[in-house]
């Protein structure tokens, strides 16, 4: 769901002029927001020995509110809201206390918090302070690790309690509202026995500082679009909000499976789901100057945990599973525009995307947290998983050791540099402190992957097209395969390719094209290569590869926002990455103990179904030879179902 900081909308405020009627704060609302936490977990361990545990905690969290006011004649608002908040995504930030035992590690963890508070305010014009008081519940989840009867014993309660607090709020436009709040939650005392024997009992107090945006249904003046400029304390020509909202299904039956590994694709049949809900604010700083923030709530398991398959066939599937949605920002960036006069183009309203003319001939910085592929190696008929093609390796060449963390993001800048026929970018990003770490390098520029992309645009029998050419070059911590493979057989884990890291280079090279046959057919095709000598920092294990497909609009059976698409993938892994698998090495996904190589080869159809201008429903059919390039294990068949909504 969306938000922003109170000060900075406030601080560009359009010059124009105040609505001559105060802002209506009846009716339904809708909104999102985020924040920080922090809190005391007193827990009490029942085994000898153990101590009390009193434990400081604190996290980003973010989440949705909804709600009902009434206004009084008298201007007093009487209403109610519920809401729902998450914690940070990271490994450690929905831990309240940990403490050891003697059967291992004992955890207490919450994933949500949501309350119903009655709301009492005093309206004043476009303001409404107010206060909040109700029913908070929560749930906790004690884990010990190792444990007795799984890897990890998990047992789940939900606690109830009370909060209360209050906040501010301030119209920005005829619908929308942005909020500042503080909210104390106290929850009674709850424990779990665990079957080692172990029991833990705990009571938790929450402080949280939020601050959100708020959608008011019905609030449009005279049906006027939402975002076109207004007279409002805030015009959307100075800033807007989009979101979207994608679920995925998917799974498969079955398939030859002779053996597995620690990161084989389950040979059993198995069904998973994804889904993410993300907003994307923007706001107007200065001439040329603009800021985004991406909030996004993820929850889910990929197939296998995220491995087995180099082409992973899930796009929206995170290296991390969420069982209950987790709160990310996405992207949080500054850019600036420098025109350079001459003819100009229109941009339209769109995500990370405020309306208005730029100069053609023009250099954009960017500089912040987001993903690599924001910029480079895009392509307009596979780069998007919520849209068009789920497989990993249509969303994005392969071979391209695209740095990340676990969710697709990293920190880092860029340059566009933009002509009429051609552009060119450049950019610097931090690297992962090792492959597939959710925290980053900081010694620049010791460390850290470099990309170059020149773009070119042509015209061909009256169609279009787009040529790219891609060279990346990273230093970072990484390992070695042949270096792993030269460890003595007896070593632990042989061969372990972490005991060999340290300062090394990778670099890589990719083309990408794409091209419209007619207004509603177009084509693309993609390769790429790297020397496949270390280990993959941030992507997926492969060394080699290509890829074709179309893409087709329904314009021909009266369907014009509906699409068809149809592609294949080959990847590949360098002699030594073959050898290296072939002992039992572990990648990024793969790794099944042992490989009868062959070409990792994938075949993606689907259909995407226009339920509305703003959702499409999709079914997803794919076909992968040798799952993590292994001729032994497969073929399998993977069917997916899609709901995609945006705003």
């Amino acid at each position: 769901m969306s938000c922003v900081p109170l000060l900075l909308l406030s601080g560009v405020a359009a010059a124009g002029e105040q609505r001559a009627t105060p802002f209506d704060w009846s009716g339904l609302y809708l909104g999102g927001h985020v924040g920080y936490s922090r809190g005391n977990d007193d827990a009490t361990y029942f085994i000898p020995g153990a101590q009390p545990a009193n434990h400081n905690f604190g996290t980003i969290i973010g989440g949705a509110h909804a709600g009902y006011n009434v206004v009084l004649p008298s201007r007093i608002l009487i209403g109610i809201e519920a809401d729902a908040t998450f914690p940070n995504f990271l490994e450690t930030d929905d831990i309240l206390v940990r403490r050891p035992t003697p059967q291992g590690i004992v955890e207490e963890k919450f994933g949500f918090v949501s309350t119903v508070r009655g709301r009492v305010g005093l309206v004043r014009n476009d303001w409404l302070l107010y206060a909040t008081a109700g029913y908070a519940w929560s749930q906790a989840r004690f884990i010990e690790t190792p444990g007795v009867i799984k890897d990890e014993d998990k047992v789940l309660r939900l606690r109830s309690g009370f909060a209360a607090g209050g906040g501010v709020e301030r119209a920005l436009t005829p619908e929308w509202s942005a909020r500042a709040e503080y909210l104390y939650t106290s929850f009674a005392k709850a424990g779990a026995d665990l079957p080692s024997g172990t029991r833990i009992e705990s009571t938790t107090d929450l402080h949280q500082l939020r601050v959100g945006l708020t959608y008011h249904f019905g609030h449009s003046a005279s049906g006027t679009p939402l975002h076109t400029s207004m007279a409002s304390p805030l015009g959307y020509d100075q800033w807007n909000v989009h979101g979207q909202m994608t679920v995925i299904g998917q799974g498969y039956q079955s398939f030859r499976s002779p053996y597995q590994g620690q990161q084989s694709l389950s040979g059993f049949s198995q069904f998973k789901n994804t889904g993410t809900a993300t907003a994307y604010v923007g706001v107007r700083l200065w001439e040329g100057g603009e800021a985004y923030v991406n909030p996004e709530l993820m929850q889910g398991f990929g197939l296998s945990d995220v491995t087995g398959v180099a082409g992973f066939p899930n796009g929206e599937a995170q290296k991390s599973n969420f069982p209950v949605p987790r709160l990310n920002i996405s992207r949080v960036f500054l850019r600036h525009t420098f025109g350079f006069g001459g003819g100009q183009e229109t941009f339209e309203d769109g995500a990370n995307q405020l309306a208005g003319k730029q100069d053609i001939s023009r250099l954009t910085i960017t500089a912040g947290k987001f993903s690599v592929t924001d910029y480079f190696d895009n392509n307009a008929y596979a780069h998007d998983p919520r849209t068009n093609f789920m497989n990993w390796t249509m969303m994005c060449c392969a071979a391209y050791d695209w740095v990340m963390d676990k969710l697709a993001w990293t920190w880092g800048a860029m340059a566009d540099f933009n002509q009429k026929d051609w552009a060119y970018r450049a950019g610097y990003f931090l690297l992962p402190e090792h492959s597939n770490s959710n925290f980053f390098e900081k010694r620049f520029p010791e460390r850290g992957h470099f990309v170059n992309e020149i773009e070119l645009r042509y015209g061909l029998a009256g169609q279009s097209g787009k040529l790219r050419l891609l060279g990346w070059v990273q230093q970072g911590n990484s390992g070695s395969y042949a270096e792993a493979l030269a460890q003595p057989a007896t070593t632990a884990n042989y061969p372990d390719i972490t005991l060999t890291r340290r300062t090394r280079s990778n670099y890589g090279v990719t083309a990408n094209l794409e091209h419209t046959i007619t207004s509603d057919l177009g084509v693309f095709a993609r390769a790429g290569w790297n020397p496949g000598q270390v280990e993959m920092m941030g992507w997926t294990d492969v060394h080699r590869s290509y890829s074709a497909g179309a893409s087709l609009r329904g314009t021909a059976w009266q369907r014009p926002d509906d699409k068809i698409g149809v592609g294949g993938v080959i990847n590949a892994l360098s002699s030594v990455g073959q050898r290296y698998f072939a002992a039992g090495g572990l990648g990024i996904l793969i790794g099944d103990g042992a490989l009868n190589y062959r070409e990792e080869k994938i075949l993606e159809t689907y259909y995407s179904y226009a339920l509305s201008r703003w959702s499409w429903v999709t079914f997803d059919y794919q076909y992968v030879a040798n799952p993590g390039y292994n001729a032994d294990r497969g073929p399998v068949s993977i069917y997916a179902g899609r709901l995609h909504m945006e705003f």
